[in-house]
């Protein structure tokens, strides 16, 4: 009798236009965060290489292209980040030797560097999603924006409690002040610093707007309440001295994600 109410119940909300919550598939990907710092006056080649070469070798051999950024007010940062996935850590390292074995590539690497070098120093990070991340959504978005990655360092043995204060309060409220939560990260296990390190991707209308709802969220009382009741139970800050960084970014006209 129970059983049959329940089915009536749920073929009204049904016809009502409720559906029962999916829960979100976990994303077991492997993200790759590479920093290339550029030559003087080389950024133009490097952008060039991208656009006309190695997007699409890296999708032929299965590397997808998930965003490519520069810094945005600094003109003598002249870094390019870019985030790469791949369905695992193995699968990146086949589809990374046989993309470098490529003629095409080979070809191309050596024709951009007939003038010298293009990449002075190449950093590299595999990184998977945390449990609260957003779905990492590839696309251009119809009005502009602009990124901001940032860079945490927890203090010694609290990245547990740093991830906590994230899931139940801090992305909650970054959206709530007027940000866009776009990805949340640590790195992979057995890559350094996967005991201290959290990186994400924000986004904002305007650096601005960003300032602006930096200096609400920080005067929310809700905000407070969370970041001393986490540092009281951690025993004092989450993160390292000077254990916070961000910079902000524009997306090349060649990036997936924009």
């Amino acid at each position: 009798m129970m059983l049959r109410a329940l089915l009536l119940v749920s073929a009204a909300l049904a016809l009502c236009g409720f559906t029962a919550p999916v829960a979100q598939a976990k994303d077991t990907r492997c993200y790759e965060l590479r920093i290339y710092h550029t030559a003087p006056g080389k950024l133009d080649d490097l952008h060039q290489r991208f656009r006309n070469h190695t997007l699409r070798l890296f999708e032929k051999h299965g590397v997808k292209s998930v965003g490519y950024w520069v810094p945005l007010q600094n003109s003598e940062d002249t870094r390019l980040f870019f985030l790469l996935s791949y369905p695992s850590r193995e699968a990146r390292e086949a589809s990374w030797k046989s993309f470098m074995a490529d003629p095409d590539w080979q070809s191309a690497y050596k024709a951009s560097e007939a003038n010298g070098p293009l990449v002075v120093k190449v950093e590299n990070y595999f990184l998977g999603t945390t449990d609260y991340s957003p779905s990492v959504k590839i696309g251009v978005s119809k009005v502009p924006r602009v990124f901001e990655f940032r860079d945490y360092t927890a203090s010694a043995g609290n990245l547990g409690h740093l991830n906590a204060r994230f899931r139940n309060h801090t992305v909650k409220l970054f959206a709530k002040h007027g940000m866009h939560n776009w990805a949340y990260w640590t790195p992979l296990p057995g890559e350094p610093n996967c005991e201290s390190r959290l990186v994400y991707l924000l986004s904002h209308a305007s650096t601005d707007a960003a300032k602006a709802s930096f200096a609400a969220f920080g005067q929310d009382p809700k905000w407070k309440a969370a970041r001393e009741a986490s540092e009281k139970d951690a025993g004092g800050s989450l993160t390292a001295p000077g254990g916070v960084k961000s910079t902000f970014l524009v997306a090349t006209d060649y990036s997936p994600t924009r």
